[in-house]
């Protein structure tokens, strides 16, 4: 709506077109709309809208959330609670959510590189079969298609303990070298084999690791050059070869590594934190708007948790004007939406986007 006169748009894009013109740095016919939510917030979306599923959620709401396709798991027999590397988890209760915590770190114990070579046993990649992802996007040929990726410090962290794992850094970097090459090789030949089931079919590939807290970096800099970077690197050329765009997930004040991220070829940079110290929105898309694509920016620290509709609806214009002057934004919540926010806050976010976001 401008000017007090209804203008009624029409799409000229399927999902997969707009998210490909968006990526390849073409105008959409409007701006994408991702999702990202705990199991939680999706009933409670649901059953506001009276809808049958999430699928239904998205169409009611024009979200172009891609199809994440992945081998299926046919290796031995997973205890209950635990994942295959060994790590065992509790479902912890915060109020207003339950979430599944690691509480036994496999590695904890170990001090060299040559006790876990002993003994631990890695995950195979003869525990997967790849041969039903084919299947997995037929009838979906409209909606971009994710595959493979990495977060190898994220599971580090788990086989280790977090602590542990921070110390590790500066203790014990041999280990860390180590059990970091295992986890980047694993993701490097998962990847590589999702990518050889769907020829060209693969168009976001995530290579994730979260670098920031609220004001600055968790690491410093040459840690992350030392340990992170390599690795990423040859995740974003084998997804490049292979015509995927790479989706960089990095949460906090990141500011200060965006150029290397830039360099080391990711085209998505999730989930802009602008709240965060060195994350200001205009400072980002004057330094780097016209080199990656934007998605994220929908606050769900406050705004969406916590504020009102009309500071909802004013974020999301606020986000498309700044972030998406020039197409390169796609809209979405900055990580998984929590449970306490209102289901009437991410109705308004999406109507507000289908409404504002024409190019």
């Amino acid at each position: 709506m401008r000017e007090g006169l209804i203008i009624i748009q029409k799409e000229t894009m399927t999902p997969k077109e707009r998210w490909q013109a968006v990526l390849s740095g073409k105008k959409p016919d409007r701006i994408p709309l991702d999702y990202w939510a705990t199991q939680e917030f999706n009933q409670k979306l649901i059953a506001h809208l009276n809808c049958s599923d999430i699928n239904e959620v998205y169409d009611r709401l024009h979200i172009d959330i891609p199809v994440t396709v992945g081998p299926n798991y046919v290796g031995p027999a997973v205890p209950e609670n635990e994942d295959i590397y060994g790590c065992k988890y509790e479902s912890i209760s915060y109020g207003e959510g339950v979430y599944r915590e690691c509480v036994e770190h496999p590695l904890a114990d170990f001090e060299t590189v040559n006790e876990v070579k002993k003994e631990y046993e890695w995950p195979s990649l003869q525990w997967y079969d790849y041969s039903s992802i084919p299947d997995q996007i037929k009838g979906k040929e409209e909606y971009p298609i994710r595959g493979g990726g990495s977060e190898p410090f994220l599971v580090y962290k788990n086989l280790r303990g977090q602590e542990q794992a921070f110390l590790d850094l500066k203790l014990n970097p041999e280990l860390v070298h180590y059990c970091l090459q295992k986890l980047f090789s694993f993701s490097y030949e998962n990847t590589k084999r999702i990518y050889e089931q769907i020829p060209g079919e693969v168009m976001i590939t995530y290579v994730a690791e979260d670098m920031g807290a609220e004001k600055s970096l968790m690491y410093s800099p040459e840690q992350i050059k030392e340990f992170f970077f390599p690795g990423m690197k040859k995740m974003i050329d084998l997804a490049h070869e292979e015509g995927a765009f790479v989706m960089h997930h990095n949460d906090g004040a990141i500011s200060e590594i965006i150029p290397d991220l830039i360099e080391l070829g990711i085209d998505v940079l999730n989930p802009i934190q602008w709240n965060c110290k060195g994350m200001d929105r205009e400072l980002l898309q004057q330094k780097y708007g016209d080199k990656i694509v934007f998605h994220g920016a929908m606050d769900n620290q406050y705004t969406l948790a916590f504020g009102s509709k009309e500071e909802v609806r004013q974020e999301v214009i606020d986000n498309i004007n700044i972030l998406g002057e020039n197409g390169g934004y796609i809209l979405a919540p900055c990580h998984n939406i929590q449970t306490v926010s209102p289901p009437e806050n991410i109705i308004t976010m999406y109507e507000t986007a289908y409404e504002r976001g024409w190019i």
